[in-house]
């Protein structure tokens, strides 16, 4: 792709000779566009400041700016709905705040807060003033605020605790959250009664909120992958808001295969109007923590310093193995666990053990002494990637945190494994399900399309080199294929390198409802 720094007329005019040509910042010319709702087409898109002033198949302007897309697709800024990069772009370092790892694959907006982590300080997460390379919405997280009321015991708020934690959602949605995040499979978040979570979503939905949720049970855990769906649309409905249920998947081996089944839950109740969606990072392997992974929710009753306790002499000692082998059977033995931190970092479990001399429970108790350190899990089957892949419902997201490719590789191995090799997706669902599904089931006003008055967040990409070049064992390798990337119509990624220039905004959500 070439591009060129024009100072006369980036089009010929096909009106009269002498007729004046609107002046633009930059044209795109010549790719093969895809708007997010229409086919594709052979054309230019327009941009003037921080909008796309035109799109069609010929953009008549004079361009201060034309880049050369012939053979490129042209498409709106990737949007990703579940990321764990809250830390980046609060960081001090500018570098780190730019997220090269999500702009190198055309991602322009991430969400952040999930999983119940999000602080209820919204006006401080969104108003930091920092410079920015993506734009961000924020969630306000369950597991925060319940922390903050309660602390890490394994109980029922009191009264008073309810009122106050209820008043922490209702203030960060009206300084802009996107509603209320949890993450129910991890503790303390996982002591909550399903009743506590549904008031706590009310008042989320009562300021037109979404309710998102790293759901109880993946897998075989507790209540099991089923009934967790099925709370998860519970707390939605009894809530009153959507409900989105993040990273969607059939996590190890006693659940593999019940996608199906899951489908049909979501599906049944969008058909009775309730609005229930989900999001997919295109992965057999999840990423958590080693204590997550393994360790019972009993035995994180109290936080890590009881933990600690009960990794040392302990009465229940026998019961806190057996729940280890039995968490370390659902996730498909030690070797299926990869460290992705730390002393131990790209070792296996399995090996750490056999370096040790001794068996997997006893290391994995040894290194949870030491530190939590994050790990890779492989544990889903590609046959229910496929299957929720494939719903009208499902978007693309990341995860993205740590140790994990998926940081820097979703959409572009989204692209590469399941539209181009395998087929799962055409071209034209992937890059809706990347950006106008999610602009509009999240409602980002003026994102994820390329029409006339939208935000320029804009992705140029290669459709025969776009691909995750992040390995399991090189997790930070940038993705290739990707030419240009626009974030409000600044130019942030130029000829398949970072400008270092920082467009992001924080995106606050309009409540809706009562607000003092």
């Amino acid at each position: 792709m070439k591009v060129a720094l024009l100072l006369g007329t980036a089009a010929l005019s096909l009106g009269a000779a002498n007729a004046p040509l609107p002046s633009v910042d930059l044209l795109i010319r010549g790719g093969t566009v895809y708007t997010g709702t229409m086919a594709p087409f052979v054309g230019d898109v327009a941009i003037r400041g921080d909008r796309i002033v035109s799109v069609g198949r010929r953009v008549n302007v004079r361009a201060t700016r034309v880049i050369e897309a012939k053979g490129m697709i042209v498409a709106p800024g990737f949007i990703d709905p579940h990321t764990h990069m809250g830390s980046d772009l609060a960081s001090k370092d500018r570098g780190e705040r730019l997220v090269p790892a999500f702009l190198m694959q055309g991602v322009t907006t991430a969400f952040i807060g999930n999983d119940g982590g999000g602080s209820p300080d919204m006006a401080r997460v969104l108003g930091s003033g920092q410079s920015v390379g993506i734009n961000y919405a924020a969630y306000v997280g369950f597991g925060a605020i319940r922390e903050k009321v309660i602390g890490e015991a394994d109980r029922a708020p009191t009264v008073t605790e309810m009122a106050q934690m209820k008043g922490l959602v209702a203030n960060a949605m009206c300084h802009g959250a996107l509603g209320l995040s949890t993450g129910l499979f991890y503790a303390p978040q996982s002591f909550a009664k399903t009743e506590e979570v549904i008031e706590l979503a009310r008042e989320a939905g009562k300021r037109g909120g979404t309710y998102d949720s790293h759901i109880r049970d993946e897998s075989s855990y507790t209540v099991g992958l089923a009934a967790a769906i099925d709370e998860a649309i519970r707390i939605g409905r009894e809530g009153q808001l959507p409900a989105h249920i993040s990273h969607i998947k059939a996590l190890g081996v006693d659940v593999h295969g019940q996608a199906g089944a899951i489908i049909a839950k979501v599906e049944a109740a969008r058909r009775t109007g309730q609005k229930v969606t989900a999001d997919q990072y295109p992965w057999s392997a999840s990423g958590t923590s080693l204590v997550a992974a393994l360790i019972p929710l009993w035995a994180q009753d109290g936080g890590r310093e009881k933990l600690l306790q009960r990794l040392g002499p302990y009465a229940r000692a026998e019961d806190l193995r057996a729940g280890i082998i039995e968490n370390l059977r659902k996730r498909g033995g030690a070797e299926k666990l990869l460290i992705v931190e730390g002393l131990y970092a790209n070792r296996t479990l399995a090996a750490v053990a056999k370096d040790r001399g001794v068996d997997a429970v006893t290391a994995a108790m040894e290194v949870i002494k030491v530190a939590d350190p994050g790990v890779v899990s492989f544990n889903q089957s590609e046959a229910d990637i496929k299957a929720f892949m494939a719903r009208p419902w499902v978007m693309t997201g990341s995860d993205a945190s740590g140790g994990h490719p998926r940081v820097y590789g979703s959409f572009a191995r989204k692209y590469a494994k399941y539209v181009k090799a395998e087929h799962v997706l055409s071209l034209r669902q992937f890059i809706y399900r990347s950006s106008t599904l999610t602009a509009d089931t999240f409602g980002l006003k003026g994102r994820g399309r390329l029409t006339e008055g939208a935000f320029a967040d804009v992705v140029v990409f290669d459709p025969k080199t776009y691909a995750a070049q992040a390995t399991y064992e090189q997790a930070k390798l940038p993705a290739s294929g990707v030419r240009t990337v626009v974030v409000n119509g600044v130019v942030a990624v130029s000829n398949g390198e970072m400008t270092g220039k920082a467009a992001g905004r924080a995106l606050p959500h309009k409540p809706t409802g009562s607000c003092r």
